[in-house]
């Protein structure tokens, strides 16, 4: 056999077995995912709040418990996570929202909220409905309309 086809065919066992590898690897993350999921599902109650402010914050700089911040995994400490500062009742809470509604949630207003402990995972507008921002324009869209 020639050296080449050698190195090529041990080029082809190493990435089909990463790529059976990453099935599997994604399956199990995925399964875990829909657990987790399922358990925001279970403990989400509807709370009505007023919202103070919204920020993407490093998790070190939120103001969230020392507890939470401590039970992390270590890469999620460095990422800048959206967080609320709202008035549930009489008391100011910290909260995280969840990716998708964060950009809904409107700053010193009153929304009700669906709430899994610290987590946000729904908004609806009290008085009527919550307006949606506008997506921005990518670079090269930007560039082209202008044209």
């Amino acid at each position: 056999m020639n050296p080449v086809t050698i190195v090529l065919l041990v080029i082809l066992v190493v990435l089909i077995g990463a790529a059976i590898g990453l099935y599997f690897w994604g399956k199990k993350a995925q399964k875990k995912q829909e657990e987790q999921q399922a358990q925001i599902e279970a403990a989400k109650q509807t709370v009505s709040m007023l919202v103070i402010d919204k920020k993407r914050l490093p998790l070190k700089e939120s103001g969230l418990p020392q507890m939470v911040i401590d039970q992390a995994p270590k890469l999620m400490r460095r990422t800048k996570l959206p967080i609320v500062k709202a008035k549930i009742g009489p008391k100011i809470s910290i909260l995280i929202a969840d990716e998708k509604v964060f950009e809904v949630i409107p700053v010193k207003k009153e929304v009700k909220a669906d709430v899994s402990g610290l987590y946000i995972v729904g908004v609806r507008g009290i008085r009527g409905h919550l307006e949606t921002p506008q997506k921005k324009k990518g670079f090269f869209k930007r560039i082209f309309s202008k044209k």
